[in-house]
């Protein structure tokens, strides 16, 4: 089980902007998939705009076909006029090959169907019925002046003839060319032209019923499908492009952030070379001068004492300075192996005593037994000095130093807490606290904290 140690990292507050990625992903995304979606969006709507007309036709068209033929055969069935269909009996031309009886019985069937198609024709959506015979003449019609004429150029009756299929068309107006569209009263919007055959008991067509029709519900009711549907083509495509766009700009972000990473692990891989390089060339001159210094200080004149002095102790700084850029150059792999946190506080402590005391910094510790955890002690030990080394010199007039050591075992954390009343620090330098060689201080390198910040294990059970 894991125990995460209480430090947090922080980046450079410097801004990095798409600009230094060479191909803008967030913007060619915008343009080209809000092109695409659109296109998609207005296609798949007029499909299914004009899905949802055909098939409404369509089904008034088979609902008005299947009436009328009832109606036929119910007439048929009445008259006994066996083996015989209406459409054999709508043609009036017809009865003068019958008898007296037979052309009687023709005439009530075809009289009392006719008036039901009659009073169809008188419906409010109704604009006009018609009856053709197979050589296009009007046999009967809604607007009696129609009854006799021919209308040879019509395709679509001609289409119905031929193929036995019920036939439509809409018009949105009425044709100049459709001198059939002879109505009672004008109509106000769409209107539907449908063709209905009629056959005889050979199955062939022998007559076509043709009605005009202004369904108002059913335009009504289409338009609201229209309304419906674009918007839900619409709004599904402002959620397509919306939940793309968030995943892309998320995903353009973590691509600048990565270039922004490698940059700078390029930058700090370089100067960690030239502090590898510089550190090895001074670290010999730098023991020769302190070797020649403490002999020389020992056959000095009491006048030139404090001056080798001080020579020494700057030869110890630069030393410090060049074991820590070896240390930021090089970091420690040694061996893992069981650390007890409460014992390395505890040294730090013990180590730091001189300077607690000099400080009048007041220390609260409760220490309490925590479980040992799985690290390297010396580095553990370089992370507290760093540490504690910052918070005395943030008090340099005294204060309070807080330490806290605290397991929770249901996370499965371990976290040291160091808290001090010194003056803090302000928002840019938080930013830049775990950027190497970055420091506020005169004379620091920037590298104590920020080699330090590795999580530790807690030791397995055994």
């Amino acid at each position: 089980m894991n125990f995460a140690f209480g430090l947090g990292r922080f980046f450079s507050g410097k801004d990095v902007t798409a600009n230094t990625v060479q191909f803008d992903l967030l913007r060619w995304f915008s343009l080209v998939s809000i092109l695409i979606i659109t296109v998609v969006a207005l296609g798949l709507g007029f499909v299914a705009t004009r899905f949802v007309v055909n098939e409404s036709i369509q089904r008034d068209a088979v609902l008005t076909a299947q009436f009328i033929q009832a109606l036929a055969s119910t007439e048929v069935a009445r008259h006994n006029l066996p083996d015989v269909q209406m459409g054999e009996l709508l043609d009036p031309r017809e009865d003068a090959s019958f008898s007296f009886d037979e052309q009687t019985d023709r005439q009530n069937a075809r009289k009392e169907f006719l008036e039901h198609i009659n009073h169809i024709a008188r419906q409010p959506d109704s604009l006009l019925i018609s009856i053709y015979a197979p050589d296009d003449v009007v046999i009967w019609s809604s607007n009696p002046a129609l009854v006799g004429q021919t209308f040879s150029d019509d395709d679509e009756l001609e289409e119905s003839f031929a193929t036995k299929e019920r036939v439509f068309a809409t018009y949105h107006e009425l044709q100049g060319d459709r001198e059939e569209q002879q109505f009672l009263r004008a109509p106000k919007g769409l209107f539907i032209e449908n063709y209905i055959p009629m056959l005889n008991s050979a199955g062939r067509v022998v007559a076509l019923i043709e009605i005009y029709k202004e369904p108002s519900d059913l335009i009504a009711r289409t338009q609201r499908g229209y309304i419906l549907m674009w918007l839900a083509t619409s709004f599904g495509g402002a959620l397509i492009y919306l939940t793309l766009y968030l995943i892309v700009r998320r995903a353009a972000s973590l691509l600048v952030s990565q270039h922004k990473q490698i940059i700078e692990n390029e930058t700090f891989v370089a100067l960690g070379e030239m502090s590898a390089a510089v550190a090895h060339s001074l670290r010999n001159p730098l023991a020769t001068i302190r070797t020649s210094a403490e002999l020389a200080q020992a056959m000095a004149p009491p006048p030139v004492q404090k001056s080798i002095t001080d020579i020494i102790g700057q030869v110890d700084r630069m030393s410090k300075w060049v074991r820590d850029l070896l240390l930021a150059s090089s970091p420690s792999i040694g061996s893992i192996e069981e650390v007890d946190p409460l014992d390395a506080i505890l040294g730090t402590l013990h180590a730091f005593e001189p300077q607690i005391r000099q400080s009048n910094v007041i220390v609260e510790f409760a220490a309490m037994a925590v479980p040992s955890v799985v690290s390297q002690r010396v580095l553990l030990s370089q992370v507290l000095n760093s540490l504690f080394s910052n918070a005395l010199e943030a008090m340099p007039n005294g204060g309070r130093l807080y330490i806290g050591l605290e397991s929770d075992v249901r996370s499965g954390k371990l976290h040291i807490t160091l808290h001090d009343t010194g003056n803090g620090i302000t928002l840019k330098q938080k930013q830049q606290l775990f950027q190497p060689f970055s420091t506020n201080k005169q004379g620091g390198l920037g590298v104590g904290i920020w080699l330090f910040s590795a999580p530790l294990t807690r030791k397995p059970p055994s």
